[in-house]
């Protein structure tokens, strides 16, 4: 995964919630279809995921080489392929136990990998992973579909049945396999957040839930909730605009979505529009803007002159179909954040600065990432994140505030990286960090603008810097 702003590069989450729901009752019915496609193509998007491509590129590559798969079959595969490398920690530690020499095919090594993903967290029985993937092993191309490799399968399988309560006892030292992150990523943790590590890797192993964000000058709170009602759709409000569905359904399912009355955004996320603090007429920069949900979110908030800028005119497009839905108006520019080119030399009032980051803060939606990265990346994306943060604040009118943003839960990109740049400008302060009155009691939780990774918002982080 290159440097470009993760959450831009993952599955359209319209297509991520259709392939969820329906993975939602193939456990029920798994032995009405044949399980093993299901496992075929998890066992492919896992094992490009683990020689380095993501996953939003390597799901979609796998499931094309089953066109006529099922509906059914494709949402199962897709859950498969999150489940497998959300705990592929866990897993992996218990196949290497059950192994007496690495396998050389990688492609039997990740059909184990879903199966004892199944037998561990899923609800189909052991019995039918088993034999299903056995019948997937068997068709995989030649040499693994020789007799040897289907024996191979089904020992392995059945010992770590027969073996499980002994290799979990041995498998209790090892972080790695109790938490599913790499070590490198506990250990930061473990340094910078002595209190919190362990619930914030909790966190990120969760499902992520399905966040609303209501559009109040359409629709009140109040009866935007009695509509889902209405709907027979079972919800919770929470924070300023925010409500969460306690099932996930299709956007063109959710009441008011294609109207523009409501957007999918983590409540985490939310806080961005607020704590801008945008004033009408203002001038405002949305930097690194696709796919558009600030951009929108702010615009919804206040009447503004809005700039969207990102350096991918293909994710502009998103950008604008998400403000046409909105019934929503910005200048889109296609330029770099780090970058004067595109700039036109008026200074803005506001600016929304949402750099390309690691991601971390953000993992139970995006699971491949803790596989992806290695912590020399984070070095990276800090350098990248200083030259934008350095170039946008020429273009800040004196006054004028930037909101510094980021998906990540790591110090290096977040307060150290502010610190460092309010060293080196002399015209920069840091305001408090105070949320809206809404959020306190709604189950946000934050340190110094570093938001903790819950059930209830993503782990975002916000600084608020003022030019004198």
């Amino acid at each position: 995964m290159n440097s470009r702003d993760a959450r831009d590069i993952f599955m359209p989450l319209e297509v991520w919630l259709s392939s969820k729901i329906q993975a939602q009752n193939y456990h029920a019915t798994s032995r009405k279809f044949s399980l093993y496609i299901s496992q075929q193509i998890a066992a492919n998007a896992v094992n490009q995921v683990l020689s380095g491509r993501n996953l939003t590129l390597a799901l979609p590559a796998a499931l094309a080489v089953f066109p006529n798969a099922t509906p059914q079959q494709r949402g199962a595969a897709q859950d498969l392929s999150y489940g497998t490398l959300r705990f592929y920690g866990e897993i992996s530690a218990y196949l290497s136990q059950l192994l007496e020499k690495p396998l050389t095919d990688n492609r039997i090594d990740a059909l184990l990998l879903v199966a004892i993903y199944q037998l561990l967290h899923d609800k189909a029985d052991a019995f039918t992973v088993v034999n299903q993937a056995v019948q997937a092993v068997s068709q995989l191309k030649k040499p693994a579909a020789k007799h040897w490799a289907k024996g191979l399968v089904n020992a392995i399988l059945r010992n770590f049945l027969r073996q499980k309560d002994q290799l979990e006892k041995q498998l209790t030292t090892s972080e790695v396999a109790t938490y599913s992150y790499p070590q490198w990523w506990i250990n930061k943790l473990k340094l910078q957040y002595p209190e919190h590590w362990q619930t914030m890797l909790t966190a990120g192993n969760q499902h992520p839930p399905m966040t609303l964000r209501v559009n109040t000058q359409k629709i009140s709170m109040d009866d935007y909730v009695q509509l889902l009602v209405r709907q027979n759709l079972d919800a919770s409000a929470i924070g300023a605009q925010a409500v969460i569905l306690t099932k996930p359904q299709t956007v063109e399912k959710v009441p008011g979505f294609t109207d523009g009355i409501v957007s999918v955004q983590d409540y985490g996320a939310q806080l961005a529009g607020h704590l801008l603090d945008a004033k009408p007429n203002m001038r405002v920069l949305d930097a690194c803007c696709a796919p558009g949900g600030k951009t929108g979110h702010v615009l919804e908030l206040v009447d503004v002159k809005m700039t969207a800028l990102d350096s991918d005119e293909a994710r502009l497009e998103r950008v604008q179909s998400n403000l046409n839905r909105l019934n929503l108006q910005a200048d889109l520019r296609v330029g770099d954040a780090a970058s004067t080119d595109w700039w036109d030399g008026i200074a803005f009032d506001r600016i929304l600065a949402d750099v390309p980051c690691s991601a971390s803060g953000i993992v139970r939606r995006h699971v491949d990432i803790k596989w992806l990265r290695r912590e020399a990346d984070i070095a990276s994306f800090s350098a990248q994140q200083a030259k934008i943060l350095a170039n946008l604040w020429q273009m800040l009118a004196k006054g004028g505030k930037l909101l510094y943003v980021t998906c990540s839960v790591f110090n290096e990109e977040n307060q150290q990286q502010v610190n460092q740049f309010l060293q080196q400008n002399a015209n920069a302060i840091q305001l408090p960090f105070v949320l809206p009155a809404q959020y306190p009691q709604a189950g946000m939780v934050q340190m110094n603008g570093q938001l903790i990774p819950n059930n209830a918002h993503d782990g975002f982080f916000y600084a608020l810097l003022q030019k004198n």
